[in-house]
């Protein structure tokens, strides 16, 4: 059980936690949409990195999604989970040596980075208030 009452606003577990501010709980939503989608980074990529994060930042209910797919990883995907493992140990604190093993253009950095830190963001915020896998599915 979550450490705070679900609010009457939202669709999951998550947003209903969110939603006692709903301008909140819609621009997270929207950000989360937005960043989820297919972009430079593929959504393929995208949730790979996710489920990678998801097993390091405490949040039960991401973890419950999956763990990461290794026989699905291409040669971009592969450097991408490495760089997100890189900086969920180092929090944040990326060397540019790391940094540069991604040779990817300005827009896909600066769009995985993006994803990387909101994604973190979302999955402490579910540890912090203990959000549990939702019982109708996940």
């Amino acid at each position: 059980m979550a450490r705070i009452n679900e609010s009457k606003f939202g669709e999951t577990s998550f947003q209903k936690l969110l939603g006692h501010n709903k301008d909140v709980m819609d621009g997270w939503t929207k950000l989360g949409e937005v960043l989820e989608k297919n972009g430079k980074p593929s959504s393929q990529l995208k949730e790979q990195v996710r489920r990678t994060l998801a097993q390091s930042n405490g949040c039960e209910y991401c973890k419950a999604k999956g763990k990461p797919e290794p026989h699905l990883f291409n040669e971009k995907m592969s450097i991408a989970v490495g760089f997100t493992e890189v900086f969920a140990k180092q929090k944040g604190d990326i060397s540019d040596a790391t940094f540069n093993v991604l040779k990817d253009s300005d827009v896909e950095i600066s769009e995985l980075c993006a994803f990387i830190t909101f994604t973190t963001a979302s999955q402490y915020f579910g540890a912090i208030l203990a959000l549990e896998p939702a019982l109708e599915g996940v």
